[in-house]
């Protein structure tokens, strides 16, 4: 036997003692409940009666008395009590951070971006972001950025769709992903997609960021992550594809960083500028996860919440009726493509709508922290340290203990107080999450879906197609449709 032999015998012997070693250490560790909830949970029996994940989880909560219930195999606290949020996100909010075990889950996509950091990381981050993002200029100019694409982009694409006659279906979900990523890479980065010199079309980074958001996500679902930090390790399955597909996210993020730099960024209104002008600058992975911050909160949940408000709309034409009488009301039918930043502060019903499509259809549907030390919530509920805590506001938009029987329906008005908006709290409606960590791009996001929407509504008539299929999401850190939003555009009837 030679020694080439031995080495690999030794090595191979290595490689199964440690593996050895840590499956013991799994079964040991492993979380074993047999409840109904987490037996439904592990073999997928849920299933037989739900479309997603998410309406199971909905309908536990809705027949919980406190509206919390506990995933053990998962070891999570999920809840949809808004004086539970209220103690997460404000009241204990030191208490309750991100917390390595999420950081973890995110990590190799987000890296130390702002959505998957806590203390100093996270403040410096949030103090950057809230100076640009509070910034009268920089609102001017995102505006101006979305108008435009609107007025040569969007509008020309579906104009001539519907002038086809011939019920050509578009997949709005894609339409719209790609005019958000569009917005996004001249807003965040002040680019250009055409100066972006990439070795592959755009659409195969689309597909690989959704793919590690959705892999990223599937680590959270794992009752036992042992499994995916082996895979991890030896680099196989969905790990080895979620390697291959950050491999290429990484790509498109470095392209952004060295065109921003070519560029300069000493005078320009981009977000990314004012990060990189700032003590940043030579450190290319930190800006590599703010880039990709960026991408995930401007492209994703943008288009989930547009694409989730035309399926509803779509249900709903008395909404579109009454959208098109307001909107023509303040507008004067002066014949613009796109109307003022002041003409959409007026159109209060269109606002609530959007609202009311978000309660029902939030672009991030839950969101987890961990508990740091041993506590107890509002509705006295138990929570030990270590435990993931989990507020699901597509749960909460459907609970009648905080919306009324009617919770179910699709009203805007009921956002209407004598015809002018009125928010609830956000720790009932936490679409935007709330407290500390509300989001800074809230009124950006926004802007920009309600610039959408009316541009669109005024001149168009959308159908979403039924398909014969229920409402299914993919997995994945924001909400997207199944099969995409198939729907035909055509002028509004006279």
């Amino acid at each position: 036997m030679t020694k080439n032999h031995v080495a690999f015998l030794f090595f191979s012997f290595a490689v199964g003692f440690v593996l050895f070693s840590m499956l013991l250490l799994f079964l040991r560790k492993r979380r074993c409940c047999s409840c109904d909830v987490c037996k439904a949970y592990v073999s997928s029996s849920w299933a037989a009666e739900f479309d997603n994940l998410c309406d199971w989880y909905a309908h536990l909560l809705r027949e919980s008395p406190t509206g919390t219930i506990h995933i053990h195999v998962l070891g999570n606290t999920v809840t949809a009590n808004p004086a539970n949020v209220e103690y997460m996100l404000r009241t204990r909010f030191d208490n309750f951070p991100k917390g390595k075990p999420f950081s973890a889950l995110l990590g190799d996509l987000l890296g130390q971006g702002i959505f998957n950091v806590d203390g100093d990381a996270w403040r410096f981050q949030r103090k950057m972001a809230s100076l640009a993002l509070g910034s009268v200029a920089v609102r001017s100019y995102a505006f101006g950025i979305v108008a435009g694409e609107i007025g040569r982009g969007l509008l020309p694409l579906l104009s001539s769709i519907a002038d086809r006659g011939d019920g050509a279906v578009v997949d709005l979900q894609d339409v719209f992903r790609r005019f958000a990523f569009d917005t996004i890479c001249k807003i965040s980065f002040g680019l250009d997609r055409g100066y972006l010199e990439l070795p592959m079309p755009m659409s195969e980074f689309a597909a690989a960021f959704d793919t590690a958001s959705r892999l990223s996500a599937r680590r959270g679902t794992a009752t036992a992550p042992l499994i995916w930090k082996l895979k991890r390790l030896l680099n196989i399955g969905s790990e080895r594809e979620l390697k291959r597909t950050i491999r290429m996210i990484n790509v498109l993020a470095e392209e952004v960083i060295r065109q921003r730099r070519k560029l300069g960024f000493a005078s320009s209104h981009d977000l990314l500028s004012r990060f990189m002008g700032s003590v940043v600058d030579d450190d290319d992975k930190y800006i590599r996860d703010i880039v990709i911050s960026f991408l995930l909160a401007g492209r994703d949940a943008v288009a989930s919440g547009l694409s989730s408000f035309f399926l509803l709309l779509s249900r709903h034409q008395n909404v579109a009726k009454a959208m098109r009488e307001e909107i023509a009301g303040v507008t004067k039918a002066n014949g613009a493509d796109v109307v003022s930043y002041e003409q959409l502060k007026e159109m209060h019903y269109v606002h609530a709508a959007i609202y009311e499509s978000m309660r029902l259809f939030p672009p991030v549907q839950f969101d987890s922290k961990f508990c740091l030390e041993d506590d107890v919530l509002p509705d006295g509920t138990f929570v030990s340290r270590n435990t993931r805590v989990t507020y699901h506001p597509y749960a909460m938009g459907r609970m009648d203990s905080i919306w009324g029987p009617d919770c179910d329906e699709f009203r805007p008005g009921r956002w209407l107080r004598g015809g002018v908006f009125t928010p609830e709290s956000l720790f009932k409606y936490p679409v935007f999450q709330a407290g500390q960590r509300v989001c800074l791009g809230k009124e950006l996001a926004l802007m920009e879906m309600k610039t959408v929407i009316v541009s669109v509504v005024s001149k168009f008539d959308v159908e979403v197609l039924p398909g014969g299929r229920p409402l299914k999401f993919v997995p994945g850190l924001t909400a997207t449709i199944n099969g995409g939003l198939p729907a035909r555009v055509c002028r509004p009837k006279i």
